[in-house]
């Protein structure tokens, strides 16, 4: 696979192979990558509740599938508004722009830029773009600044996207088959998801110390 150029992701662009909404700006096109904007949705992990015993803190066991849907509370600022990232803070933020990869040749893979990271922000994350991919994109940031307040602005430009040409081009069937079901974050931009476990099925065999019999039943 080759890595795309300005001029070449420029061109998918004209020709709808790739869309941004809102559409980009000059400062966002860099030679062989596009930075993305932060956007004004924020979610941040539920993490104390009041019950009839007082505040307690939640604890969520990393195989509780239900109660980790419900375990993100949403911030949705305003224009002019600003995010702080408190100390040592876990949130998910989500991208200003909503792209599609409708060129069936095409993915992507997306990593932090050098600026966020060297202001304390950590997000370590580059995740996979899937060919098809329509929707705003999810990623982790952690304030790693001791004991400083991180202040983060909606607009500001937060991480970048390569994107790759395939040896051949996938089928639109091909493009939405993961695994077993069609892709988990495609078009996810539901008011409190943020982020989604793996299929239930396979968690649910996982979790109760039946691998083999998920290889023996679901093997190619």
């Amino acid at each position: 696979m080759s890595i795309l150029t300005r001029s070449e992701i420029l061109s998918h662009i004209d020709s709808g192979g790739l869309a941004f909404t809102p559409a980009l700006d000059q400062f966002q096109i860099q030679p062989h990558a596009i930075d993305l904007r932060l956007g004004y949705k924020f979610l941040i992990p539920r993490n104390w509740t009041v019950d009839e015993k007082g505040r307690c803190a939640i604890k969520v066991a990393i195989d509780d599938i239900d109660a980790h849907r419900g375990q993100f509370d949403e911030v949705q600022l305003q224009p002019g508004q600003y995010f702080e990232l408190l100390p040592n803070e876990f949130v998910i933020g989500t991208s200003l722009e909503r792209i599609e990869l409708n060129a069936l040749n095409l993915m992507a893979i997306l990593f932090p830029r050098t600026s966020t990271n060297r202001r304390g922000i950590d997000l370590s994350l580059s995740g996979i773009i899937d060919t098809g991919y329509k929707g705003h994109l999810i990623f982790p940031m952690k304030n790693e600044a001791g004991d400083q307040v991180i202040r983060v602005y909606p607009g500001e430009r937060v991480c970048q996207v390569i994107f790759q040409e395939l040896n051949q081009p996938l089928t639109p069937e091909e493009a939405q088959l993961h695994g077993l079901s069609t892709a988990k974050y495609s078009e996810s931009e539901g008011s409190s998801q943020g982020f989604k476990l793996d299929k239930d099925d396979e968690r649910q065999m996982l979790v109760n110390g039946k691998l083999d019999d998920l290889k023996n039943q679901f093997g190619l």
